[in-house]
């Protein structure tokens, strides 16, 4: 998993991840990295999928060497199965996932394949029992080509890691009523899966959570058809030749999911939704949270459309600039890694952006996290023997605090709940420092 190229210098050959890692360690002088699924539905006519162009096969690329020991092949310390935390909110969950397209857009990176398309995992609260299986984590290629692309090449592993177990089952009924919907969008070069944990606990507590795959953006994102996009995106960083230049092809990445994240809202609450359950969504409450690339595509997305309400970005670069103007009073958290994104660490961004944030906001930092943190990573490394030594904060309590800060910030916003959570140190989380500039 990623989170073993933590604190690692990128070469010739660099990986996505390490790509985007490099770009915000060179300017801000720190190496704080920046960076399917059950029932599939095609959604009808506004968002038929049309035919691919050919594209020769991608290689994954070498990745770095691991930042920590790896269990050898075969090791019999790694688990015949791995799981994901079990979410604690009060309601059962259940996942569906969409296929849709915009043919109003011509992909950004490949512009030979046509419309833009967006594969969508949504979460919802569910009535208890309804449903089949738990859903599965990720196809079995899309983990093959994120280990792969990381070094971590035992052959066993793709199968654990696509089976790893969840908590949200396929065909699930929906729980009665209407819930605040989340957006969620995944870091650079990595598949939405690997948010999936953050996604049953909103869910788990009453919301909606759509998390988007950006085609060609990630190591790997498979189609319906069984066909696997690679990260063209990647390439494009790759092939800048300067700093610059791939900083301006990162804030093009945010700024495009800001598109992507626009038309998903029309998709699912407009006067034709493409989702089947969509009348259990409140369109008068939706937030945003997103990890690396993803965070500061919360922020592209407040600045482009009104209709979100509340943002979050997991240790993201704003790549993209929150909007001088601010976001017009909406609330943003910012959660990231300590030191790399206290303030005056590196970062500048973060320092930049808070001082254009001009609604309610925090700035949070976490001691002895990691980049991935914020995501399933440490949970499934752990499980896999695997951990990185520059991040010592353990799975649970990486879990614990992200699921906390990020659903009592979206209480918050979102259902005008107290969250005194939010209000400064607790010493149910000494690791979560309250940033005040």
């Amino acid at each position: 998993m990623t989170i073993f190229l933590r604190n690692r210098r990128a070469g010739a050959a660099a990986t996505a991840t390490a790509l985007a890692l490099a770009s915000l360690a060179a300017l801000a002088g720190t190496a704080t990295p920046a960076s399917a699924s059950g029932r599939v539905t095609t959604a009808g006519p506004a968002t038929t999928a049309t035919a691919l162009a050919p594209e020769p096969a991608a290689a994954p690329k070498p990745a770095s060497p691991a930042a920590s020991a790896s269990p050898a092949p075969g090791d019999p310390a790694v688990p015949s199965a791995l799981t994901l935390p079990r979410p604690t909110g009060p309601y059962a969950t259940g996942r569906d996932t969409l296929f849709l397209t915009d043919h109003e857009r011509t992909d950004p990176w490949v512009p030979a394949a046509g419309a833009r398309r967006l594969l969508v995992s949504l979460h919802y609260p569910a009535r208890p029992g309804s449903g089949g299986d738990p859903a599965p984590y990720m196809p079995e290629a899309e983990a093959r080509l994120m280990l792969a692309q990381r070094g971590l090449d035992d052959p066993e592993w793709p199968g654990l890691v696509a089976a790893t177990r969840t908590s949200s089952p396929t065909d699930a009924r929906p729980a009665p009523g209407r819930f605040p919907l989340v957006l969620l969008s995944p870091g650079f070069g990595t598949p939405r899966a690997t948010l999936t944990g953050l996604a049953e606990e909103l869910a788990s507590r009453g919301y909606v959570v759509a998390t988007a795959d950006h085609p060609y953006e990630s190591t790997g994102t498979e189609l319906p058809d069984g066909r696997v996009l690679t990260c063209a995106a990647c390439d494009e960083v790759d092939a800048q030749p300067d700093e610059a230049g791939r900083r301006k092809v990162l804030a093009a990445v945010s700024a495009g999911r800001a598109a992507d994240f626009s038309f998903l809202l029309d998709r699912l609450t407009g006067p034709r939704p493409a989702w089947r359950h969509a009348r259990t969504i409140d369109a008068r409450r939706v937030g945003m949270a997103g990890h690396s690339i993803g965070g500061n595509a919360a922020a592209s997305t407040m600045a482009a459309d009104r209709r979100v309400d509340a943002g979050v970005t997991m240790d993201g670069t704003f790549f993209d600039p929150v909007a001088a103007r601010g976001l017009d009073g909406r609330p943003f958290l910012m959660l990231g890694t300590d030191p790399g994104h206290a303030p005056g660490a590196g970062d500048t961004s973060w320092d930049e952006g808070w001082a254009r944030l001009d609604g309610f906001k925090r700035w949070l930092t976490v001691r002895d996290s990691g980049h991935f943190t914020f995501t399933d990573t440490p949970a499934i490394g752990e499980q896999l023997g695997i951990a990185d030594p520059d991040a010592p904060l353990s799975a649970a309590r990486s879990t614990e605090i992200t699921r906390a800060y990020v659903t009592a910030f979206f209480d918050r916003s979102l259902r005008g709940r107290p969250a005194r959570l939010l209000d400064g140190p607790t010493p149910a989380h000494p690791e979560v420092l309250f940033q005040r500039p």
